[in-house]
């Protein structure tokens, strides 16, 4: 693969597929904790309404759903949507869909007492939920939300069938230019899962972070536990009989 196709081609199409996981991402946020907290809501047309998105969304192709909203929506509402847009919309209503019901489990996870005694403080709902269920909830949700935003990265591979020149468009545009398949896709493999690496780091980095928010120690990595033991020897060495002073 010449440096001119790499540069051209590839190269955008990295900054495309980012560009879609972002904006896909916080869509599906926004309607993962909007849908999700209305699932526990205490009016039950409001939770009807929450679990009938869910259902709808979380049961529908996001591949047909793009289709829909680029093909079938122009002539109905008389306007056209940039396949960007398309894309965008059609990943996060769908992912959406399926973060809802992590907001949803996690809210219910939390101890009932923590409900109670916001109620015996006199907290509204929306206190309640802002001051006490969300900060508990919210360190839980973040190694189903890590595997949602992977599986997200990879939905971007979809938005090729639109013409959007992503990753899989630019690999495919290049395979027909060079008519060579192994190279410029084992790249976008590559490319993937550099992606998807750096997605994986950076939610436990957040993860850990929202547990020190509200005083849980997260436990330490695999080079984590490797010093944590090392320095326990170290100690351990120093203060027993016969060791280092």
């Amino acid at each position: 693969m010449t440096a001119g196709l790499w540069q051209n081609w590839v190269l955008p199409g990295i900054w495309i597929t980012v560009q879609l996981l972002v904006y896909s991402a916080v869509v599906a946020t926004a309607v993962a904790f909007a849908v999700g907290m209305a699932r526990t809501h205490r009016s039950r047309l409001v939770r009807f309404l929450a679990g009938f998105y869910t259902e709808i969304f979380r049961g529908t192709s996001a591949l047909v759903l793009m289709f829909w909203l680029f093909f079938v929506v122009p002539p109905l509402m008389g306007w056209q949507l940039v396949p960007m847009y398309a894309a965008v919309l059609a990943l996060g209503l769908s992912y959406g869909a399926y973060g809802a019901e992590i907001v949803r489990g996690a809210l219910n996870s939390v101890a009932p007492a923590q409900r109670e005694a916001g109620i015996a403080l006199s907290f509204t709902p929306w206190q309640r939920m802002r001051l006490i269920l969300l900060p508990q909830a919210v360190p839980e949700m973040m190694p189903s939300f890590c595997n949602l935003l992977v599986e997200l990265l990879k939905g971007t591979a979809l938005v090729s069938l639109l013409g959007v020149g992503d990753v899989s468009f630019a690999a495919y545009l290049v395979r027909l230019a060079t008519q060579d398949s192994a190279q410029i896709y084992t790249v976008s493999l590559v490319i993937y899962a550099v992606l998807a690496f750096a997605v994986t780091r950076s939610m436990k980095a957040l993860e850990r972070k929202t547990k020190r928010n509200i005083g849980i120690e997260p436990e330490p990595g695999l080079f984590g536990r490797v010093f944590e033991r090392q320095a326990q020897d170290k100690v351990a060495g120093t203060t027993m009989p016969g060791g280092a002073s």
